[in-house]
């Protein structure tokens, strides 16, 4: 084994490269799917009370090996006007919430009170999580119409989309009296952050194909038919849609030590890989295998948005470098998965890069899933000021952190043309144009490049010798950065390094990052602003969850025939 030292964070910490990632191994969805597998999870459905027009509940339940989770999903016969993906809707095609135990008949008739409510809605602690989902109306009517016909969908149109319903929020952590991540962290199936989301979403993605065959099954026997099943390969191929905007892309400015952690651990095992001496023949076809499998996913990617398509254009144009290079290559030879890393970073896009990275990956499980346990944070401790930090150690640490932010000229109105602030209707993080609307004095405190500057330019005349304290003392409005600075020292990973207050910042990078640590694919933006992702997409379907189908689910199956 070769030491090779991490990626530098200011390479990787850059929105234009956070932006760039793809799921891999560590991403939550595939560390849960695992999990499930090799505890044995059990899974069941043990109410289905909806009507011919889809209205009612149902409950699925999944067992532990110490306890059991319920999925209470809550099924509304929606207009067509009132469908709506915007955080501000009030009315969805399905609620749901994931339920610490199993629950009883007074607890689903409290929820049904509450769920369907959303925001207006309020829960307690045995709560895990609260969600909402709309059709994908087209292809919803598609496979009803279908079934209803005693055929089976048609896959083209499938794949098109890859989901039946998209969730449009999964709410947990507290949200709406939910509980609070401190009441489940210590139990071992939800140590790794957002265990509890990912099966609630899990579990949805079964209810919707019951849903959709329930659906089929009512409108046939109206005219005397039989509806057809829909057939297991067509469920497996629908993940769950999820429409994420704006409300997202703080959470990694405002969970520094966490958002550490991930992309540490991820670094952590690329350095691994690379520092292998050799490959085995069995992990050289695994890795070949699943690139043919990887590409075919990339294939069925699909986008409108003019930044979107430039990228998927150059991760195509990556690929077939890729498979030159493959061709070319003896990756039996000495240090070959460092030797490919080498070439793709002088070679490829960002895209490209980041897509090989998350590949080789795939082979060494036994080397890297033990990762997923450093994973989650106690800011607690992390959060406290140093107060005897001298102000030389301040100085060098703002110097060798933020020398990006430092040199920036904040004068310059396209530096800091955009602010972040708090819709006060929904009390969602907006972000707005600073000299075009009146938000300036609602800023959050979400520009720490710009923070960190005024920081630096504050302590030009104080002596090395003085201490944290004293300047903070004079100085307190400087207090929430200066404590980020002494966090980021600390994790390295911790802070994205560019403006994100800048009339060029993308926010959708901020969302994509955080949502291929979940595992998500296809990435679809719609703005520069929100994104459309499936979830789950080809992953086994719980009756069909074994040791052997829940890891490398991600990766669609070859057609038969293929070379």
């Amino acid at each position: 084994m070769t030491d090779v030292p991490a990626r530098d964070p200011d390479l990787v910490m850059r929105l234009a490269r956070l932006g760039s990632i793809h799921q891999f191994r560590l991403s939550f969805m595939r560390i849960l799917t695992r999990r499930m597998a090799r505890e044995g999870w059990r899974f069941e459905q043990t109410v289905f009370e909806i009507n011919e027009r889809g209205e009612g509940h149902a409950v699925y339940t999944a067992h532990t090996p110490d306890r059991a989770y319920s999925l209470i999903a809550f099924a509304h016969d929606l207009p067509p006007e009132k469908r709506s993906d915007r955080v501000i809707a009030d009315a969805w095609d399905a609620t749901f919430t994931l339920f610490d135990g199993i629950p009883t008949p007074e607890d689903i008739a409290r929820l049904a009170q509450n769920i369907p409510l959303q925001e207006a809605g309020r829960v307690t602690g045995s709560e895990l999580s609260v969600s909402r989902a709309n059709r994908s109306v087209r292809l919803w009517e598609h496979v009803v119409t279908a079934l209803t016909a005693g055929q089976q969908p048609d896959a083209v149109q499938i794949d098109a989309v890859g989901y039946l319903m998209r969730t449009t929020a999964v709410y947990g952590s507290g949200k709406l009296g939910a509980a609070d991540r401190e009441m489940i962290a210590d139990r071992p199936e939800f140590r790794v952050p957002f265990q509890a989301e990912m099966l609630s979403v899990y579990l949805t993605r079964w209810f919707v194909t019951d849903l959709v065959q329930h659906m089929a099954d009512c409108r046939a026997a109206r005219l005397g038919k039989t509806a057809a099943t829909l057939a297991p390969e067509l469920a497996r191929s629908m993940g769950i849609g999820n429409s994420t905007g704006l409300g997202m892309a703080p959470f990694l400015l405002n969970h520094p030590v966490l958002f550490n952690n991930w992309i540490a651990a991820r670094e952590t095992a690329l350095s691994r890989v690379r520092g292998l001496d050799q490959a085995s023949p069995v992990d050289i076809a695994l890795f070949r295998d699943l690139f043919d499998r990887a590409v075919q996913l990339v294939n069925s990617w699909h986008s409108e948005h003019p930044v979107q398509l430039g990228k998927l254009k150059a991760l195509r144009d990556d690929i077939d470098q890729l498979r030159g290079y493959l061709e070319r290559a003896d990756l039996s030879a000495p240090t070959p998965w460092d030797t490919l890393y080498r070439w793709a970073e002088t070679t490829l896009s960002l895209e490209g890069q980041e897509w090989i990275a998350s590949l080789m990956l795939e082979p060494y499980g036994t080397l890297v899933d033990d990762l997923a346990a450093t994973m989650s944070a106690d800011n607690t401790a992390t959060f406290r000021i140093a107060g005897a930090m001298s102000i030389r150690d301040l100085r060098n640490l703002l110097d060798r952190i933020y020398a990006w932010a430092i040199e920036t000229d904040w004068s310059e109105p396209g530096n800091k043309a955009r602010a972040w602030y708090v819709s006060e209707e929904k009390l969602e993080p907006r972000l707005g144009e600073r000299f075009e609307e009146p938000i300036e004095a609602y800023e959050q405190p979400l520009a720490p490049g710009r923070d960190a500057a005024l920081l630096h330019a504050a302590l030009k005349h104080w002596p090395d010798e003085a201490q944290v304290a004293e300047f903070i003392l004079r100085h307190p409005e400087h207090r929430h950065v200066l404590r980020r600075v002494q966090i980021v020292g600390r994790a390295p990973y911790a802070e994205i390094r560019d403006n994100t207050i800048s009339d060029r910042v993308m926010p959708i990078d901020m969302l994509r990052c955080k949502l291929a640590f979940f595992g998500a694919t296809k990435f679809d933006p719609r703005s520069d602003r929100w994104v459309r992702i499936c979830m789950y997409g080809n992953a086994p379907l719980p009756c069909e969850l074994s040791p052997e189908t829940a890891d490398l689910w991600v990766y669609p199956t070859l057609p038969e025939g293929h070379a």
